[in-house]
């Protein structure tokens, strides 16, 4: 089966602005909260892998919520507004998140609020993104100031790929519209996914799941505290990092044809893996993320079902 890719001019035309130039993808579908009060931080540090403690107005980290035996419900990106700690997540996530923060807040000195209706996310793709919004750039991925952009009032957050921008709901239109006029080039989800899989980054929901362990994909640098306090999963977590080996890891295939997710991979007659978000580069054909069993090792070829081949790699690609 051939996963549907967008028409080859297009594609190209889009990936060209995202890796060349600036793409715009308007992201605003990620589910979004606010915790604020005192004892916010604690609160939320106690919840997820990542020292959100340690984070002062203009920080943020990437961090992921767990299980008690330590699988991933889902992953969050916290950014310290200095009046709120601002929470973004995948949408199918949403839910998980809202549930372990409203249940375990009783007692606490903080409130959650909705934002995901109340807050436009824009992203700016591409090593002339900070250029195009009229910026100077953030010193390190998460970190965030208040800005002014066309009139609008919204929050510049630094990313691997170039920045978010985070503006009230009805001012998302306006702000589209004054980045397009500066130079940034409309790109759908679809080429902005290309982008995300050449530099390894699994996505919640397509590429990991609540089976997932998140050194099993490769997270443990970006999203876990081992000098922090206590958090739920935490007891599962230390002990793979600090004793064992992980049963999955990350990597990238290569692949020989367009192939659907979730289509199954073979050492042999083994099934180790399946394949999770696939896209067709311009740059490197047809690759592939998966989480794939340990003697998958970069170098190995698998078999796909369905026919085809895939050869591992190490990422990013």
């Amino acid at each position: 089966m051939l996963v549907s890719m967008p028409a080859v001019e297009t594609q190209i035309d889009a990936y060209r602005a995202l890796t060349e130039t600036c793409g715009l993808l308007d992201r605003s579908e990620r589910g979004k909260l606010a915790l604020v009060g005192r004892g916010a931080k604690e609160f939320l540090g106690g919840q997820v892998t990542n020292d959100v403690e340690a984070l002062t107005p203009g920080t943020g980290c990437y961090a992921a919520f767990l299980t008690n035996k330590g699988k991933m419900l889902g992953d969050l990106r916290v950014l310290d507004l200095g009046d709120e700690l601002f929470v973004d997540t995948e949408r199918p996530s949403l839910q998980a998140l809202f549930n372990l923060v409203r249940r375990g807040l009783i007692g606490w000195d903080a409130e959650l609020e909705k934002r995901t209706l109340e807050r436009g996310l824009l992203s700016l793709i591409g090593p002339a993104a900070w250029e195009v919004a009229g910026l100077e750039r953030l010193p390190e991925e998460h970190a965030s100031r208040a800005v002014e952009i066309g009139g609008i009032a919204a929050v510049a957050v630094a990313t691997d790929v170039g920045l978010d921008l985070i503006c009230d709901s009805a001012e998302t239109d306006a702000l589209t519209a004054a980045l397009l006029d500066a130079g940034a080039l409309a790109v759908d989800k679809a080429a902005a996914e290309v982008v995300r899989v050449e530099h390894g980054r699994p996505r919640y929901g397509v590429d990991l799941d609540d089976t997932v362990i998140p050194q099993e994909a490769g997270l443990n640098a970006r999203a876990v505290s081992f000098t922090k306090g206590c958090y739920i999963g935490q007891e599962t977590v230390a002990r793979l990092h600090w004793r064992g080996k992980p049963n999955r890891h990350l990597r990238g295939l290569r692949l020989s044809e367009p192939v659907a997710p979730g289509t199954a991979l073979r050492l042999g007659d083994r099934v180790v893996g399946v394949v999770g978000t696939s896209v067709l580069s311009p740059r490197f054909g047809p690759i592939a993320l998966a989480l794939v069993r340990r003697e998958a090792e970069p170098g190995t070829e698998l078999a796909v079902d369905g026919g085809g081949t895939a050869h591992v790699v190490s990422l990013p690609f």
